[in-house]
């Protein structure tokens, strides 16, 4: 979450008259993240305290694309998955146009991010990854994930001119690796399903050790599960030189599996799936690096920590 489109006060006011709202009271754009912008809304409500949202404006994806993730928020919401409830406007509709862009708001959640997770924190996020991805089964909607084998082809032709000798090399190896996984019968095996594709630490909330809130689904798609359990397990559980800690890793597999074990399949092909997370992210930082997007409040991630992670996952070999 970045600022990249500036709104002022009576555009904000004027887009609000389309809910069922109070009076704005006060917004601020949010400094987290990369790919949209992002604004704290607070308004009046009738006879009750302040009302709190999340205004998003989309800067890459399209209109049409956009009900898949308000839709599917609202679908965990409803079914006691921590996630952000949409809010319809006066037609019940999730999303409007601000600015000439896609523009939605969400529930602004209690509770903020962890920098240095608990067990206790772990426990709580695998088994609420695990229901998430039990309860998406029956979601009706398709979306493919636009950051897989096509993806890294493509980002890694941008990328390699401005690579150095050893980091190129790396990143080619490990793109071959995994195109030549993807075409095997193992990877066919493994179970599919809605995926958040992005749950890093910035995108879970907690007050103390309770998890109140998974946000920011705006790169779920379907695709392999444990995938998405080795993109968690990556930001989660990794230490500062890469390697996974033996406490955090297994405390939040152990809570995901009481909610979905994973199969004979799944742990055969976990150390490829952790090995496909780190490339995805490595890839992702590298590109932020190299082709900046300008805005009034934004940044960027150190690609060498996943390059690091990477690194480390390349020499593992079991769950």
């Amino acid at each position: 979450m970045s600022v990249y489109t500036r709104i002022e006060r009576n555009d904000l006011e004027e887009f609000l008259h389309h809910y069922p709202l109070g009076t704005l009271i006060n917004f601020e754009g949010i400094r987290a993240g990369i790919e949209n912008t992002n604004y704290f809304v607070t308004t009046t409500t009738a006879g009750a305290p302040p009302a709190q949202f999340v205004l998003t404006l989309f800067e890459q994806l399209k209109y049409d694309e956009l009900p898949y993730f308000l839709d599917l928020m609202a679908f965990f919401a409803e079914r006691g998955i921590p996630s952000a409830h949409p809010l319809a406007d006066h037609q019940q509709h999730y999303l409007r146009i601000l600015h000439g862009k896609p523009a939605a708001l969400v529930q602004r959640l209690n509770g903020g991010s962890t920098e240095y997770p608990t067990p206790a924190q772990c426990h709580a996020l695998g088994n609420a990854l695990g229901r998430m991805h039990v309860v998406g089964q029956a979601y009706p909607a398709q979306r493919a994930n636009t950051r897989g084998l096509a993806w890294y082809q493509k980002t890694m032709s941008n990328v390699l001119p401005r690579l150095t000798t050893s980091d190129a090399a790396l990143l080619q190896e490990e793109v071959r690796f995994q195109t030549a996984f993807h075409a095997t019968p193992a990877a066919n095996a493994l179970p599919r399903g809605v995926i958040h594709a992005d749950l890093f630490r910035d995108n879970a909330l907690f007050v103390g050790d309770t998890l109140t809130g998974i946000i920011d689904f705006y790169y779920a798609c379907n695709d392999v599960l444990l995938y998405d359990v080795a993109v968690t397990v990556n930001d989660w559980c990794s230490q500062p030189d890469g390697t996974l800690n033996d406490a955090l890793t297994p405390t939040l597999l152990q809570a995901y599996q009481q909610q979905r074990p994973l199969g004979t399949a799944e742990q055969d092909a976990w150390p490829v799936m952790l090995r496909a997370a780190a490339l995805r992210f490595w890839l992702s930082r590298l590109h932020d690096l190299h082709f900046p997007r300008t805005g009034e409040i934004t940044h960027t991630k150190d690609p060498e920590v996943f390059k690091h992670i990477l690194v480390q996952r390349k020499h593992r070999t079991t769950l």
